[in-house]
């Protein structure tokens, strides 16, 4: 087994354990990426409903203008 020197032995664990751990980084890092991109476009569509909501009122406050002056 002690066909190597220990330390060859000690830096092949090493690149093994920082292989592994670069690896739960990236996948803990992507998860965060997904949480905030979520958060994100959640309120992005909150942004555009009260748009909608906005204009819709908007439209309902100039319809009975419309009505009187098209009557005269």
């Amino acid at each position: 087994m002690l066909l190597l020197p220990w330390w060859i032995y000690v830096c092949i664990i090493g690149i093994l354990v920082s292989g592994y751990m670069a690896f739960k980084t990236a996948r803990e890092d992507k998860k965060v990426d997904q949480e905030f991109i979520e958060k994100e476009g959640q309120v992005f569509l909150e942004r555009i409903e009260q748009e909608r909501q906005r204009r819709k009122a908007m439209q309902l406050q100039e319809e009975p203008i419309e009505k009187d002056q098209s009557a005269s």
